[in-house]
């Protein structure tokens, strides 16, 4: 045990050590909110795997609710606002993450009372009904749970997560074959004894990553023509819900004051973006012009 022990210690500090820890572009963003480095734990999992996984268990979970009458039709008008307000939102995510212009992202509901929604690694997304009709959110409300979701991604907290918790099946197959030869015995069953699935879907997030998701939520919206100030309405919502036992979306993101108080203090820097965004857009309108047929003078 205590070689194994060393052992995975000592490919926790090669695998962290063998990739830059961060993107300096984090830092150095001229306006919008400013965030920490990303973590260096999130080296220990191969993003292309752990997307891989993420879609089998996005399939996973839309098999399921379909199979259930669960899963709504692309014709579903709620569907149809969710994509519409994903395909202004999505663009502004490379911003954090270059790589999730390579993500093939979807967007889907499942007809259930959940208060809940989620992003996983590499771009899938889903809402639960319960989430719109129960909390009556607007556009910028929907926005503001979407942009918190598709930050987590975007700044691989899952990533991090399954690091730390040692889930992850690449990070697995490595240590699994060092172990092998370490310990001498067949790698198949050392790959499958440090190779446990992480529940992509429903990982609890740490506060400062929630923190974060926040910020670099309310900054990706804002630049999509999103009212960042949607955020406290959002989280006063939840807090009304919140009278008995808390529904599993404010269970794994932990509310309170102090959250709004946070969201409160960002706005001088994502309220500009607001602006900007709305000025564009209201600039690529085409000119006004009047339906009303002229008058004749009167002779």
């Amino acid at each position: 045990m205590r070689r194994l022990l060393s052992f995975t210690l000592l490919m926790m500090t090669a695998l962290a050590c063998a990739t830059p820890a961060v993107e300096a572009k984090d830092e150095a963003s001229p306006d919008g909110v400013k965030v920490d480095k990303m973590s260096p734990l999130r080296n220990l999992v191969p993003e292309a795997e752990l997307e891989a996984t993420a879609l089998q268990q996005y399939t996973s979970i839309k098999q399921q609710a379909n199979k259930q009458g669960a899963l709504l039709p692309d014709s579903h008008p709620e569907v149809q606002r969710l994509r519409r307000i994903a395909a202004k939102v999505i663009p502004h995510a490379t911003r954090w993450n270059e790589r999730a212009a390579q993500w093939q992202w979807e967007i889907n509901l499942i007809d259930a009372k959940d208060i809940n929604a989620f992003c996983m690694p590499g771009g899938k997304i889903a809402f639960f009904s319960g989430i719109l009709s129960t909390l009556k959110l607007t556009d910028d409300e929907v926005a503001i749970v979407m942009g918190h979701e598709i930050a987590h991604a975007l700044r691989e907290h899952g990533r991090e997560r399954v690091a730390k918790s040692g889930l992850t099946s690449a990070g697995a197959k490595l240590a699994g074959i060092g172990l092998s030869a370490w310990l001498g015995i067949d790698p198949n069953l050392t790959t499958a004894a440090t190779g446990v699935g992480a529940n992509l879907a429903m990982l609890r997030f740490s506060r400062d990553d929630e923190t974060e998701a926040d910020l670099v939520g309310l900054d990706v919206v804002a630049r999509a023509g999103y009212d960042p100030r949607a955020g406290i309405a959002l989280w006063q919502k939840m807090g009304m819900v919140n009278n008995s036992a808390p529904p599993q979306w404010l269970s794994t993101h932990p509310a309170g004051k102090s959250r709004i108080a946070e969201m409160k203090k960002h706005l001088p820097s994502v309220m500009p973006l607001y602006a900007k965004a709305k000025a564009t857009r209201l600039a690529a309108l085409p000119p006004y012009q009047s339906n009303v047929k002229a008058i004749a003078p009167i002779k």
